[in-house]
Order: structure tokens, then sequence, then C-alpha cells
């Protein structure tokens, strides 16, 4: 079955780059019309996407994060990895990977989530 695990720092210091990456098992990343979606959800306040790598390999990010925000992949390891540069305290969040179909509302898949605190 297809399965996502986030991976990366618990603790991150102001300033710093978040990196975080997202093991896909059971399901190919560059498998046609699949979105691999960066999703957090800071304490208090709903879910926010962040971003997304389309199985061709082109990239979507929110607009007001998008000059902090990289996604890349690894296809020879079926991983994508978020890099999120300058954090804040307010980056503070729950980090989520989730995959989703084009033409499809919702994500059908989600890793379990990785705490991601920002503080010095």
């Amino acid at each position: 079955q297809v399965q996502l695990q986030e991976s990366g720092p618990g603790l991150v210091k102001p300033s710093q780059t978040l990196t975080l990456t997202c093991t896909v098992s059971g399901f190919s990343i560059t498998t046609h019309y699949y979105y691999w979606s960066w999703i957090r959800q800071a304490p208090g306040k709903g879910l926010e996407w962040m971003g997304a790598i389309y199985y061709s390999g082109i990239t979507y990010y929110l607009p007001s994060l998008k000059s902090r925000t990289s996604i890349s992949r690894d296809t020879s390891k079926n991983q994508f990895t978020l890099h999120l540069s300058s954090v804040t305290p307010e980056d503070t969040a729950v980090y989520y990977c989730a995959r989703d179909h084009a033409g499809e509302p919702s994500f059908d898949y989600w890793g379990q989530g990785t705490q991601v605190t920002v503080s010095s």
C-alpha cells in the first residue's frame, strides 16, 4: 500500500534552512498525474498547503512562501524534499507530506506528520 513518511530535524534555529524529506513507498512519485505536496499546521491554526512537485518535476508554491520555499526530488530514492529558508518561530508547525491526483478534490494519502520547532 502507499505510505509516506516525513523525516528531518525537530528543532531548527531562526534564520536557518529547514529541510524535510518525504519517503514514499508502494507507489512511484513519477506516476502520471500525481502531485506530491507539503502541508503544515501551526499551533492553533488550520492546514496550510505550502507547495507541490508534480510527477513531471514541475513545482508549485504558495505565493506567500515562494521566496523561501523549494521542493526537489530524488526519483532513485522515491523521495521529495522541502527546503524552507530563513525560518522564524512562526514556521513552527507540524509538517506533512501528502499525495493527490490531478482533478481530484482532496489528498488521499498523508504522512503521519513531523513536529518542527523553530527556536534558538
